[in-house]
């Protein structure tokens, strides 16, 4: 998308923000993690790390060793330079089980949206989801685009504990829960798998850019992976997916 309007902004005096635009949308993301990637192969002096979000890239840098301006000029260039780069792309299929023991929310979500529990999963289950970025959490992943037919605002009363591996949906997002937080998106299932360790190299099971699929299990495939995950016999792989 040469010659739309790119901002560049300060983030104190070791950062800078490079703002595609002002909303959430696939092709503006699609910007962002293109950049990360043209940033990491061009190496730039001073550069320290980069951090996508849905629609600007956080750059961290040395100020010992480049400059706002001068940083700003080069990863314009890369911008403009419509590098051929592709954004690495993995497809994960994560196992979700739906019985009400793990889905508090499901029943108000069918009637809040006026859908039976079964449309409910079968919509939430419908989409290969994209992964806009990752954080609030560590390892947490914003999953766009859940189906229009879910769209709820977040609730209004919070839970103060939401376990790890809950699936939760709010506004326009599917989410899963990397670790026990609070949290008030709607929780309408969970996950045996485990999506962070500070112990894994990256730490972090999904990455920008990844593309995440449900499938739904029963309440034995989930306590029997459960007990292969605790057990250290089951981590989730992933699949090329292509750019």
């Amino acid at each position: 998308m040469p010659g739309s309007r790119v901002e560049f902004l300060p983030a104190g005096d070791t950062a800078l923000v490079v703002q595609f635009g002002e909303r959430v949308d696939r092709k503006l993301n699609e910007r962002v993690l293109r950049l990360a990637e043209s940033v990491r192969a061009a190496d730039l002096e001073g550069v320290r790390e980069t951090v996508p979000t849905f629609r600007s890239l956080l750059v961290h840098y040395d100020p010992l060793r480049t400059r706002f301006d001068v940083l700003c000029e080069r990863l314009r260039g890369l911008i403009d330079s419509e590098s051929a780069l592709t954004v690495r792309s993995r497809r994960w299929s994560v196992p979700v089980c739906y019985e009400s023991r793990f889905a508090p929310d499901l029943e108000e979500v069918a009637e809040r949206t006026g859908h039976s529990t079964g449309e409910v999963i079968s919509l939430h289950a419908s989409v290969v989801y994209h992964v806009y970025m990752v954080g609030f959490l560590p390892g947490y992943p914003y999953l766009g685009d859940l189906p229009e037919a879910l769209a709820l605002p977040r609730r209004e009363n919070p839970r103060v504990r939401v376990p790890p591996g809950s699936v939760a949906i709010a506004t326009n997002l599917a989410a899963i829960y990397s670790l026990e937080s609070p949290g008030g998106w709607h929780l309408i299932g969970a996950t045996p798998v485990r999506i962070f360790d500070p112990d894994w190299s990256p730490p972090a099971l999904f990455a920008p850019g990844d593309r995440v699929s449900f499938v739904r299990i029963d309440e034995d495939e989930f306590d029997r992976l459960s007990a292969d995950v605790a057990a250290g016999r089951f981590r989730l792989q992933a699949e090329d997916a292509g750019s």
